[in-house]
């Protein structure tokens, strides 16, 4: 005999429990008559109650179902215990109007005068079916392949783009591990990686930071990339997986980067030649000024040396550094002044050139950093030349300073200073008439200061200008 049930049909207490229970709760006896019924199945079967009382349970079974299911009650008698009905199966209960909908079905065994009754809870999930088919339409017709997996690695729901992408048949993959998707090579850290997915699952993208890798049906690997997405269900979390073969993808990238390869290696040789031929004009200056007889002469010819060795260490530092767009313009001060210095050491022996550069760098791009190598030319020889007559000690600086929106350049001398009257736009030295077209180039202003000391200053903007590594 089924174990009795707390509470008798006859008792107030189990009919009020009844009656005011959230689901249509309708009570059955051994011949399949319903007994009982509470205002929820008046309401979702659409009969008054006292049509319901009396009637066969099979009345409320769709007419397709209904020839096998008293065989099912007859299986619930001969093992009467609290589950759900059909287990498996697809339910659908029948309205007063014909119309059938699906159900989910809760049975409980009632012992009350020797007589075996069962209690149906019925709820109808037609709006969750509806949102269960929208979702697998939405699956189905995506984009991409999509696969669902469930808390123990096997295959649950798979679209038309999964067919189509792995080259198997729905009916191929349903139930069977994920990790036949896998290759074989991957499949035992797969396992490892998906069971850390279920201890926290929260949207992601899956492998970051790694190459992943899907198996086809014919054996052959592809890159992939995967979404993956926890799905609450009956059945507890699943995976909801998209997968997306980005074989055109990386072999356009890999295009992409053997061009940008290969232009790397184009702008290096033309920098690299560029530096070259510009050295071999500074030795022929250098060659042309040896035989000069007119030391006027071999002082231009030395001065256009200087200017060419200026921009030729602009392509010197882009070969070294390997990046084209800019240039630090701190380290090619320094280097500049090297140069300067051991062209001058002879001549200025108890001079010392001093640099006082930012920390961060300052980048500059290429098209400004010339004009500014430049300048820096053309004050620093003319300091060398004129600011320590007789072999007269001192120093020259230069600095670099970065202010909110503008940097500063300056060359500045503690030298005999300049003339009382001096306008930099009259004098008659090439290479000071060129400062201040080198200046508007830079969209820059010039500031000189004689006293205590000599100091040019070239304010130019810098807004547009990266600082440090990008």
């Amino acid at each position: 005999m089924p174990e009795a049930a707390p509470f008798l049909p006859d008792s107030d207490s189990f009919r009020k429990v009844v009656e005011w229970a959230p689901n249509a709760m309708v009570l059955v006896d051994e011949t399949g008559h319903i007994v009982l019924a509470n205002a929820q199945a008046e309401r979702v079967f659409g009969y008054n109650r006292e049509e319901l009382l009396g009637q066969l349970i099979e009345n409320l079974v769709p007419e397709r179902f209904a020839g096998k299911h008293p065989g099912f009650r007859k299986g619930f008698s001969a093992d009467p215990h609290p589950r759900p009905m059909g287990i498996g199966r697809d339910l659908f209960a029948r309205r007063r109007d014909g119309s059938e909908f699906p159900v989910e079905i809760g049975l409980t065994p009632i012992e009350s005068d020797n007589r075996f009754m069962v209690l149906a809870s019925i709820v109808d999930i037609t709006e969750r079916k509806r949102l269960e088919e929208r979702f697998r339409r939405v699956v189905e017709y995506a984009p991409s392949a999509m696969v669902m997996v469930d808390s123990s690695g096997r295959i649950i729901l798979v679209n038309a783009q999964t067919e189509q992408l792995f080259g198997f048949l729905r009916s191929a993959l349903i139930g069977e591990p994920i990790e036949m998707l896998v290759p074989k090579r991957l499949g035992h850290e797969h396992v490892h990686y998906r069971n850390g997915f279920f201890k926290t699952p929260l949207p992601r993208p899956m492998g970051v930071g790694r190459d992943l890798f899907a198996l086809r049906a014919d054996g052959t690997e592809f890159p992939v990339e995967i979404g993956l997405n926890p799905i609450e269900t009956d059945e507890g979390v699943m995976t909801l997986a998209s997968i997306v073969d980005i074989t055109e993808r990386r072999r356009a990238q890999q295009k992409l980067e053997k061009a940008l390869e290969e232009k790397t290696v184009l702008l290096n040789e033309v920098h690299h030649r560029v530096k070259n031929n510009l050295q071999v004009i500074a030795s022929l200056l250098n060659l042309q000024a040896t035989h000069a007889g007119d030391e006027k002469l071999r002082s231009i010819l030395s001065e256009s040396q200087s200017r060419v060795r200026a921009m030729a260490l602009t392509h010197q530092l882009l070969y070294e550094r390997k990046d084209y767009s800019r240039i630090d313009l701190g380290e090619y001060l320094e280097r500049l002044a090297q140069l300067l210095f051991s062209s001058y050491r002879e001549e200025s022996v108890y001079v010392t050139l001093r640099c006082v550069l930012p920390s961060p760098p300052q980048f500059l791009d290429f098209d400004r950093a010339i004009p500014c190598g430049l300048i820096v030319n053309e004050l620093v020889t003319n300091a060398f030349k004129h600011a320590f007559p007789g072999g007269r000690s001192g120093e020259v600086c230069i600095e670099l300073h970065q202010n909110e929106n503008e940097l500063e350049l300056v060359v500045a001398d503690n030298g005999v200073g300049l003339p009382a009257v001096f306008n930099l736009a009259s004098v008659k030295s090439l290479g000071l008439q060129l400062v201040p077209l080198l200046a508007d180039q830079l969209k820059g202003s010039i500031s000189i200061v004689s006293t205590p000391q000599t100091r040019f200053s070239l304010y130019f903007p810098v807004d547009t200008y990266p600082r440090g590594p990008s």
